[in-house]
């Protein structure tokens, strides 16, 4: 019988064909530009935010004396920094042979690496809330849900706009709820658009503009805790803006790509946020 000289007999040949390599996928962040931030300090020194307790105004008769009243500021926050870093090293051998830009590359990721970090701090804030808590475990989000916790935040007398993040998979049953998702949309200021990759923006619903991230975290039981907040409710304190130094390791020949950033995240003004606790099942319909 004759040959029919499959191209298996020459795999040894055949050269593979190499795309460029896929970085790990990471979501885009938002939380930077819904809290408040600060970045007129370096070093470590902490940061703290203090309250007045305010004034009781009295009823007086005509020939009463006015009684002075403590006028003093307590502490209700601080704000912590430290640095935070990675490193990834690169041989000489390894830039020259790999089929990839590794060096490129691994900058990239470096970066929204750290990206990353900063995002899920701001969102790992959410727990210390204290306005209250709105929805139960393995309970569904409803419209009704939101505005409760709308409603909580306006009772703190917290200022408008709020800001409320949640997952995708919690977004989900209020985008096909018919009794607002399918109104007209409203389009969040453009100046808030600014700050915010609009990307993630998904409706404006009175004061509240509401934000999906896939950062958000889902625990053992399916649920998550999306936030809604004032902008004062969360600080950022920027102290050393995350950068990449390289440096050449002549005995090990290679280069060390260094990535550090130093800051301090955390609740700035606590009853100034609300939290929520609903379910986050992957949907299927």
């Amino acid at each position: 019988m004759a040959s029919l000289n499959p191209s298996t007999d020459i795999t040894a040949f055949i050269n593979t064909i190499f795309e460029g390599a896929i970085l790990v996928a990471r979501d885009n962040n938002v939380m930077t530009g819904l809290v408040r931030t600060f970045n007129d300090r370096q070093g470590l020194a902490t940061r703290q935010n203090s309250q007045y307790g305010g004034l009781t105004v009295n009823s007086i008769a005509e020939t009463d004396d006015l009684t002075g009243q403590a006028f003093t500021p307590a502490s209700i926050a601080t704000l912590t920094p430290s640095e935070l870093g990675g490193q990834y090293f690169l041989t000489d051998n390894r830039v020259k042979s790999d089929p990839f830009n590794v060096r490129i590359d691994a900058s990239n990721d470096l970066g929204l690496a750290m990206a990353t970090k900063i995002e899920t701090d701001l969102l790992g804030v959410i727990t210390s809330f204290t306005g209250g808590t709105v929805g139960t475990a393995g309970s569904t989000i409803t419209w009704g849900h939101v505005f409760a916790m709308e409603a909580r935040l306006r009772a703190q007398k917290a200022p408008y706009p709020y800001f409320m993040v949640m997952h995708p998979f919690q977004w989900q049953p209020l985008a096909k709820a018919a009794s607002v998702a399918s109104g007209a949309a409203t389009n969040a200021a453009p100046s808030l658009l600014e700050e915010v990759n609009s990307m993630f923006f998904v409706k404006q619903v009175g004061g509240v503009f509401l934000f999906v991230s896939a950062n958000m975290t889902i625990d053992g039981s399916d649920d998550s805790k999306p936030g809604m907040w004032s902008r004062d409710a969360i600080a950022l304190d920027m102290r050393t803006a995350p950068y990449i130094e390289p440096e050449r390791d002549a005995s090990r020949r290679g280069w060390e790509l260094n990535l550090s950033a130093t800051y301090a995240k955390g609740v700035w003004r606590p009853t100034f946020g609300v939290q929520g606790i609903f379910d986050a099942t992957a949907p299927s319909s």
